[in-house]
């Protein structure tokens, strides 16, 4: 079934992207001046969330197709994995995206620092959904290949 390969690779590829920007670009991100962290956050966000949001509705779309087509719970619930970023980034992650995105560089200081800090924590709620999806997703594929 080619929506739910597809679906798989579409939720590795934003899980992979999430996990490179928790583990590699947000802790090289801190050891930065405030100044300096937030011009490099600014355009790395703005880039990333398109990319993501992207990757996320439609693998999302591709895992609900692969769940209509099977009736396998596991698609559903990895479609659902993937697509919880949306309303947690908007409900949750927005506020201080904001902020931030309203700071600017000369601006810096204390409080943009620990607003990017805490745009890591947050981030990674983003990539432990995207894992969860990528693995709800190669758990419904190798069920469906049995």
């Amino acid at each position: 079934m080619l929506s739910g390969q597809l679906a798989l690779v579409i939720a590795a590829a934003f899980a992979g992207v999430a996990i490179y920007v928790s583990v590699c670009e947000h802790p090289a991100r801190l050891k930065l001046d405030p100044r300096a962290m937030l011009i490099q956050w600014k355009p790395s966000y703005q880039h990333g969330a398109a990319m993501q949001a992207s990757l996320s509705l439609l693998g999302t779309i591709l895992g609900s197709i692969a769940w209509w087509q099977t009736s396998h719970w596991l698609w559903l619930m990895g479609a659902v994995s993937l697509i919880l970023p949306w309303p947690f980034t908007l409900f949750v992650i927005k506020p201080t995206n904001d902020e931030l995105l309203a700071t600017e560089p000369q601006d810096a200081g204390p409080r943009s620092q620990a607003l990017i800090e805490k745009w890591g924590h947050l981030h990674a709620v983003r990539t432990a959904l995207g894992v969860l999806a990528a693995v709800l997703y190669l758990s419904a594929s190798l069920s469906h290949s049995r």
